[in-house]
């Protein structure tokens, strides 16, 4: 989440570079904010889509694109590609003890038809809908000893603040601001709306934590410590996180990414966390 003052930034750089393009923006944007990868590769596509994001909600003004039929064109042609078609049934109910479909497998998502098929999931059966992840992130298919699918995890950037979870960490602005991209968020799980398995979320999250920062670690090139996530209240109880290790440490305060005046309201969320290694708070803070 951005401050007013990052927002203050930006606004300030458009006014006093008003020759740069949206490249130059978001690059001058990441060296300042030292949004790199592992490898230490400047992550100014993650800003450049922070950039985009932004100026939809009416934030910021961006100057216009210099190669309407490059990149943009590229992109529009991957979003066919991956654009789902909604399923037209639903496979039979699976109603039975977890034992019944071990071994139980992650598949790490990693193909354009993949990506399509966890798409194509959380888009028909998520309460949040899905429109695809934006900069690093590692999503698993989850099927049982048959091949069946059971359900679909997306982890991708932790959010900019957030007080609970800050506080457990209890790291500084400058830490927060250089460490964030070693922590990753649970940003969709979805179980089957067929899949009716007493414990199986649980068990779900205990076999992606096992090895998510090893995945991390193949496809970016640095580990993560720590996963967050958000469960609406209202909705769940967080019963399967408690079960499987996390930690409830606070809650949201409602308000949205766009809020910047503190009056648009989003349900209240309790946050839990789960840390990936016993030097989680060393790792995090050292930066």
């Amino acid at each position: 989440m951005l401050s007013e003052a990052d927002l203050d930034k930006i606004r300030e750089l458009r006014r006093e570079h008003p020759e740069w393009s949206r490249q130059q923006l978001s690059v001058h944007l990441a060296q300042l904010w030292q949004w790199r990868n592992g490898v230490g590769q400047l992550k100014d596509m993650a800003a450049r889509t922070l950039l985009l994001k932004l100026q939809a909600r009416g934030l910021i003004g961006l100057p216009p694109p210099r190669h309407r039929n490059g990149n943009s064109s590229r992109r529009a042609r991957t979003a066919d590609l991956i654009q789902p078609e909604l399923l037209s049934s639903e496979p039979p109910i699976i109603d039975c003890a977890l034992q019944s479909l071990q071994p139980v497998s992650l598949e790490l998502v990693a193909s354009l038809g993949q990506r399509r098929r966890v798409t194509q999931l959380l888009e028909q059966y998520h309460y949040r809908g899905y429109s695809g992840a934006v900069g690093e992130n590692v999503q698993y298919l989850a099927r049982d000893a048959q091949q069946r699918e059971l359900g679909v995890m997306v982890f991708g950037a932790a959010a900019w603040k957030v007080a609970a979870r800050d506080q457990f960490i209890g790291w500084s602005v400058e830490q927060r601001r250089n460490g964030l991209g070693l922590v990753a968020n649970q940003q969709r799980f979805l179980i089957l709306p067929w899949v009716q398995v007493r414990h199986l979320a649980s068990h779900l999250l205990a076999l992606a934590l096992r090895r998510l920062s090893e995945d991390w670690q193949s496809r970016y090139g640095h580990r993560v410590w720590l996963v967050e996530t958000f469960v609406e209240q209202e909705r769940f109880l967080g019963t399967a996180y408690k079960a499987a290790g996390w930690i409830h440490v606070g809650q949201t305060t409602g308000r949205t990414r766009q809020d910047t005046r503190r009056t648009i309201q989003g349900p209240i969320k309790t946050v839990w966390v789960r840390p990936l290694d016993q030097r989680y708070r060393e790792r995090l803070t050292a930066l």
